[in-house]
């Protein structure tokens, strides 16, 4: 079933991490920030949602680094429920994607709490001050892939963000499936 988040709350600072990478790292927020802005994005191996914005995404997420904007992504799914989802599946998705950013397993949930993450892909925009300017979507895409002219909605508010200090204030939330929380025990 297709969630959407909250619009943006913004000013919200953004909460500290520590997580593995696949790259063999381990990062936080301080070490993915960018001077000009910060994007945390949560999405994970199998939704089709993501599925349906990867390339378009990983292009996006490059132009945005360009810029001097942090980028990270999140994996908070359950792997136990979700293998698919697995640490080791994370590194072939990146490396078949050709990520540019880390890519990072959050296994407790905790990141995915603390930020109020609800679905993949879900996307946080911060300014270089670490406060939220953007809780948008990536573009006009869903289950299948957007047009190739569709506005390229988190790539603009990104740069707005970059240059201005502040997002748009339209903004439409992103659509995914939910974030695969563990079952409590």
């Amino acid at each position: 079933m297709a969630v959407t988040p909250p619009i943006c709350d913004f000013g919200l600072k953004a909460p500290d991490f520590s997580l593995p990478g696949v790259d063999g790292q381990t990062h936080t927020l301080d070490s993915c920030k960018g001077d000009k802005g910060t994007l945390v994005v949560f999405i994970c191996n199998h939704c089709p949602y993501v599925l349906a914005i990867t390339e378009r995404l990983v292009q996006d997420l490059a132009d945005l680094q360009s810029q001097g904007i942090g980028v990270v992504a999140i994996n908070s799914n359950d792997p136990d429920q979700y293998p698919e989802d697995s640490f080791d599946n994370m590194v072939k998705f990146a490396k078949e994607h050709n990520f540019t950013f880390p890519y990072l397993f959050d296994e407790s949930q905790e990141v995915a709490k603390a930020y109020d993450a609800i679905c993949t892909p879900d996307f946080f925009g911060f300014n270089k001050d670490q406060a939220l300017q953007y809780r948008g979507r990536l573009d006009a895409s869903n289950r299948e892939t957007a047009p190739p002219d569709a506005e390229r909605e988190l790539l603009n508010a990104m740069s707005q963000i970059s240059k201005t200090g502040h997002g748009p204030k339209a903004q439409i939330s992103s659509m995914g499936c939910s974030i695969k929380w563990k079952q409590s025990s």
